[in-house]
């Protein structure tokens, strides 16, 4: 039994195909490479969340963002290779991870 209400966190899709810039405007970013493509991320501000997700596997994706607390760039090789990020005062932080490679 519940009680009480249900909160739910919703947040707007990007959907991005081919290289380019993830939306810092959105909670979600799903990703279609048309190759081997290239993403970058901008700095957030302090306690945002940004989840990236690959959905179609044209090739790897590979994403710099301007400040990564814990590399350089994460890559999703595989559909649904994904990352939740949380921006903190030391960039982006990885707070969870299905199969993205962080180097």
């Amino acid at each position: 039994t519940i009680v009480g209400p249900i909160s739910r966190i919703v947040g707007d899709v990007q959907q991005i195909s081919g290289p380019g810039d993830i939306s810092l405007d959105t909670l979600v970013t799903e990703i279609t490479t048309t190759g081997a493509d290239a993403y970058t991320l901008a700095d957030g501000v302090v306690g945002q969340i940004k989840i990236i997700a690959m959905m179609v596997d044209g090739g790897d994706a590979t994403l710099t963002p301007t400040t990564l607390a814990t590399g350089t760039t994460i890559t999703f090789s595989d559909v649904n290779d994904n990352i939740t990020l949380l921006y903190t005062s030391n960039g982006w932080l990885n707070t969870a991870n299905q199969n993205a490679t962080i180097a």
